[in-house]
């Protein structure tokens, strides 16, 4: 099944590539990757929430927002790559939680975007990964990832 039969499949449509908000591009394809700028979870051109998981945000309504986040890396991919169904799998996923000092839930907000991959792409978005807290992301988002894409 193409990747685009699947989106629809699952009732789910790609947004619009957000743009960037400092001086890089979305996404570079070399040889047989697309490899993804960090992506926020922009929706309709706004962040959902601001501030850290642990505090102003649910680690829930995060894990949500890395699902936006794939979804956007997902839409990135596929403009630079010519087209979504170019895509053939994941390769890594980094994702970046913005949370307070004693939050140890990353691995599990970093979920939404592993998942949403998975469901898209079955065994091909099986993916290394990274779930990392960190103290502040750009715009005080509470989470960011990069999806490396494999080349159909």
């Amino acid at each position: 099944m193409s990747v685009s039969a699947r989106l629809a499949e699952l009732g789910i449509e790609l947004p619009a590539v957000a743009a960037p908000v400092a001086a890089y591009v979305p996404a570079v394809v070399h040889g047989g990757l697309v490899y993804t700028s960090g992506q926020l979870p922009f929706a309709a051109g706004s962040l959902p929430a601001t501030g850290k998981v642990g505090a102003e945000v649910a680690a829930d309504d995060a894990k949500a927002y890395a699902r936006t986040c794939a979804l956007n890396a997902l839409a990135a991919a596929a403009d630079a790559a010519g087209g979504v169904d170019r895509i053939g799998g994941v390769l890594r996923v980094g994702g970046f939680v913005a949370s307070v000092p004693e939050f140890s839930g990353q691995p599990g907000v970093i979920n939404g975007a592993s998942e949403v991959l998975g469901e898209i792409f079955g065994d091909a978005g099986r993916h290394a990964r990274a779930a990392v807290g960190v103290p502040v992301l750009p715009l005080d988002s509470p989470v960011e990832v990069e999806v490396t894409f494999i080349l159909a």
